[in-house]
């Protein structure tokens, strides 16, 4: 991990040895869905920043950023946007975490990592890069389909979190039938959806959310999955010696 160590960063959303798989829902666009998600417990809400049917202005995502809870990670969803552009909007519109999601290089992604509070390198599930993970400096893997974005599921042999030292985030095709599955036979650190929960391009449907929570919440993780990384540096502790980080 590269940068500022998490645990400084933010307080209170849950400690790590709590049994509740992380949940970040992506894709939103107005500040409703948002204020939904966290109101139904969910740890991170993600804003696609570059083209993209999902795509929100940053006028938008700083107005909906203000509105929510402190102890909830914010995150900008990139795509092989110029890295300085990234950093610059992260930090200025009160992003707590960049994503990553196109064809960035790992010198890419550290320069990145080095300059925002949190980093997240999405990659398909296969690609040869997860072989060299750890040269990209992020904080968290998400680990998504062979296309990712599309909502499609693939198969969960492929998602071995102990395929990488960071924390993984699963992706690609969850919904409320079959999160929970999900959950039980990969072990992820956490779990990441769009599609499965909206009604339309853009917008959730509440009672699709409020399915995914709960039977997301109510999963039972494989007995074997374990943590293997740095136990010293286990993210989204966010146990903040001076007290929660406002956002900027």
């Amino acid at each position: 991990m590269i940068g500022v160590p998490l645990c400084d960063l933010c307080a209170n959303v849950r400690r790590w040895d709590d049994l509740d798989v992380f949940i970040k829902i992506c894709g939103i666009t107005n500040v409703e869905d948002a204020l939904l998600a966290t109101a139904l417990g969910a740890d991170a809400v993600g804003f696609v920043m570059s083209s993209s049917r999902r795509q929100v202005s940053e006028r938008v995502v700083r107005d909906i950023v203000s509105q929510l809870p402190a102890d909830v990670m914010t995150v900008g969803v990139f795509r092989d946007m110029g890295k300085a552009r990234v950093v610059e909007t992260v930090n200025t519109i009160g992003l707590r975490a960049a994503q990553l999601h196109g064809s960035e290089s790992p010198a890419t992604t550290r320069w990145v990592a080095e300059r925002v509070p949190v980093t997240i390198r999405a990659l398909a599930a296969g690609s040869p890069d997860l072989e060299r993970f750890d040269e990209f400096g992020a904080d968290l893997l998400l680990l998504d389909g062979p296309a990712p974005g599309s909502g499609e599921v693939f198969d969960w042999s492929m998602a071995d979190p102990r395929l990488v030292s960071e924390p993984m985030l699963l992706a690609g095709g969850l919904n409320p039938g079959n999160v929970a599955d999900a959950i039980g036979r990969v072990g992820p650190y956490g779990i990441d959806v769009a599609t499965g929960v909206e009604a339309d391009s853009g917008r959730k449907d509440p009672r699709l959310l409020r399915a995914f929570m709960t039977n997301a919440r109510a999963a039972t993780p494989p007995q074997s999955a374990e943590y293997v990384g740095d136990t010293n540096q286990r993210p989204f502790d966010w146990q903040e010696e001076d007290g929660p980080m406002e956002n900027s």
